[in-house]
């Protein structure tokens, strides 16, 4: 998977084009453009003079000025604003003198655009204003320049389009650069809701499996002396809680696992893994009794994991804490919606007003909320809690 920075991402029109934006470009390839730049110029420019008699000829004086703009660009990343500022006065100066017009404006154009993309626009701006300045200076002191209104619109017509063309690119590289910083933000809230999402999952499984394997351990040390017949089916209940204990957690952590990493070797947790629970919490001294109405019905795989969570955490809290011997699961399937009760016989009820709030009563409610739907502690009429929880399915499938 790509990160949000990938210099591949982003919109297709900058899609490895925003290279140099991070690092400096290869010295050799800034060093190839800066020797087909002077070619151009020199070439060009010689071949330019032939058509233009009216024009100053070129002289030692012209062929440094027309090599400027190619030794600038060798340093254009590092230095912006003195390159631009070197490239634009040795073009005004070419135009002043009243040397041929031609391939002149190429290194002109190269450092234009590069300082405009680069933020430094007014310095852009000023070079392209000095060099119509100097290219109308030229054209009134030398009698070999006649002024030319259609020459000089011409050149500021072509100044003014390098200068949009520069502009548009600008904009298009500072959209590049919100789309991966957006993408750099919805990757980091993406994976803290999955660290959040993990550590629920780890929670719920913990906390569950290990309060049974806790109840069952000191059943059996108190068993061990007087009852030895009856340690036996203490010590399987725990093996088999940290059995699925262990399966549970290595399903999740395999969910970290990086892209091509083998699937998860266990399904995720449903509605037809309560009878389970009923059954561990009875090995536990937790008669658990689960009543469905309504039309059972294939829910979301989403639903299916919090019901199923919220019945554990409700157990595991009852196990705990609560002191009960009894409790109550009811799922009621209704049109679009599932809900889900969890009662027991314990002593809890009383203090419900002083209950603390912990990561389990918190996990739950957050799951129920996730979906649409919303959890409710209440005080249960025979004295224990009472576990409500309302979630949203969708339409039967």
């Amino acid at each position: 998977m790509r990160e949000p920075d990938d210099l591949t991402w982003g919109p297709p029109w900058m899609r490895g084009r925003d290279q140099w934006a991070h690092q400096d470009a290869p010295p050799i390839a800034r060093y190839v453009l800066a020797f087909v730049v002077a070619l151009i110029q020199l070439g060009g420019s010689v071949g330019a003079a032939h058509g233009q008699p009216d024009r100053r000829s070129l002289d030692g004086l012209a062929v440094v000025l027309l090599l400027v703009a190619p030794l600038a660009i060798t340093v254009l990343r590092r230095f912006p604003v003195q390159t631009m500022a070197a490239i634009a006065a040795a073009t005004t100066a070419y135009l002043a003198r009243g040397y041929p017009y031609g391939p002149v404006f190429l290194g002109l154009a190269i450092g234009l655009v590069a300082t405009v993309v680069r933020g430094h626009r007014l310095v852009a701006w000023l070079g392209a204003a000095a060099v119509l300045a100097g290219d109308a200076l030229g054209r009134l002191a030398f009698d070999t320049a006649r002024w030319s209104w259609q020459a000089q619109g011409g050149l500021l017509a072509w100044t003014l389009v390098v200068l949009a063309a520069a502009e548009v690119l600008r904009s298009w590289r500072e959209r590049a650069a919100t789309f991966r910083q957006a993408a750099r933000e919805t990757r980091l809230r993406q994976a803290g809701e999955e660290r959040l999402r993990i550590a629920q999952e780890l929670h719920d499984v913990v906390a569950h499996h290990m309060s049974l394997i806790n109840v069952q351990a000191g059943v059996a040390l108190h068993l061990a002396d007087r009852k030895p017949e009856q340690v036996e089916p203490a010590l399987l209940a725990i093996r088999d809680a940290s059995k699925e204990a262990l399966t549970e957690l290595r399903s999740l952590i395999e969910v970290l696992r990086l892209d091509g990493a083998p699937a998860p070797r266990s399904p995720v947790a449903n509605l037809a893994g309560l009878d389970d629970i009923v059954e561990r919490s009875g090995h536990a001294g937790l008669q658990v009794t689960k009543t469905v109405t309504g039309q059972p019905r294939p829910l979301p795989a989403a639903a299916e994991l919090a019901a199923y969570r919220i019945v554990q955490e409700a157990i595991t809290n009852i196990v705990r804490h609560a002191h009960a011997t009894r409790a109550a699961v009811t799922l009621d399937y209704g049109d679009d919606r599932l809900s889900v009760t969890i009662e027991d016989s314990g002593n809890g009820g009383a203090g419900l007003a002083k209950l603390v709030q912990g990561n389990g009563i918190s996990g739950m409610q957050e799951r129920a909320r996730a979906l649409g739907g919303e959890l409710r502690v209440l005080a249960a009429p025979g004295g224990g809690i009472r576990v409500e929880a309302d979630l949203p399915t969708g339409s039967p499938r």
